[in-house]
C-alpha cells in the first residue's frame, strides 16, 4: 500500500508529518478548479477535492489523499488570485469581516472514495495601505486562496478564529488522521 498525496502544496506535507506521516508519492492532479455558474463555495471545495483524488493514477491498493481550501466571503468564492491586484481586492474585501475557509478532504482506495469537508470562520482585521502593500510586496499572496497564508505573515491579520487552524492552512489534522485509519491506513501501528 502507498500514499499518495495529490497536491503540490508543502504546507499539506508538512501537516501530514505532524501525523508522522510522509507520502509515497506526490502529484498534482490536473484538473479544472474552475467553479461552476453559480456554485456555492462549500460543494465547490467539496467537487475539487473529490475530482482531483478521481484524476491520480494508483494502484488498488493505494491511498490517494487530495484537499482543497476555498476562502468564502458569503456565497463568493475567493479562489487563488491571478496578480498582486487581485489579492489586494480580495484583502480588502476581507478587511474588518469574518469569512469561511472551507477546506474539503477526499481519501480513495481503490473503488472507495471518502469526502467530507471542515468549516473554519476566520476575522482578519482592516489593514493599514502600509501593512497591505508589505503584504503584496512578501509575494505571500500567491497561490493562496483567498491571497493570503494564515501561517505566515498574513497571521499578525488574524485576530479572531473559529474552528481548525490546520484546516485554514490546507489539511485539517485530526480529520485527516480520522480517514486515514479509516481507509486501512497503518497511522498508529508500529512495526515491532
Amino acid at each position: 500500500m502507498r500514499l499518495i498525496l495529490g497536491s503540490a502544496s508543502p504546507r499539506r506535507r508538512e501537516l501530514l508529518a505532524q501525523l508522522g506521516v510522509t507520502p509515497d508519492a506526490i502529484v498534482h492532479p490536473d484538473i479544472n478548479e474552475d467553479p461552476h455558474r453559480a456554485e456555492l463555495p462549500r460543494p465547490y471545495a467539496l467537487r475539487v477535492a473529490r475530482e482531483k483524488a478521481l484524476a491520480v493514477q494508483a494502484d488498488a491498493d493505494d491511498i490517494v489523499l487530495c484537499a482543497d481550501t476555498t476562502v468564502a466571503l458569503g456565497r463568493r468564492i475567493l479562489g487563488k488570485p491571478a496578480d498582486a491586484g487581485e489579492a489586494a481586492a480580495f484583502l480588502l474585501a476581507l478587511g474588518g469581516r469574518r469569512h469561511q475557509v472551507i477546506t474539503a478532504l477526499a481519501l480513495r482506495r481503490g473503488d472507495k472514495l471518502w469526502c467530507r469537508d471542515v468549516v473554519s470562520v476566520v476575522r482578519m482585521k482592516r489593514l493599514s495601505d502600509a501593512e497591505l502593500n508589505a503584504y503584496l510586496d512578501s509575494g505571500e499572496w500567491q497561490g493562496k486562496a483567498g491571497g493570503y497564508g494564515i501561517q505566515g505573515l498574513a497571521g499578525a491579520f488574524i485576530p479572531w478564529i473559529s474552528g481548525s487552524f490546520s484546516a485554514v492552512m490546507g489539511l485539517p489534522v485530526a480529520e485527516t488522521a480520522a480517514m486515514l485509519v479509516t481507509a486501512g491506513y497503518p497511522l498508529y501501528r508500529r512495526d515491532a
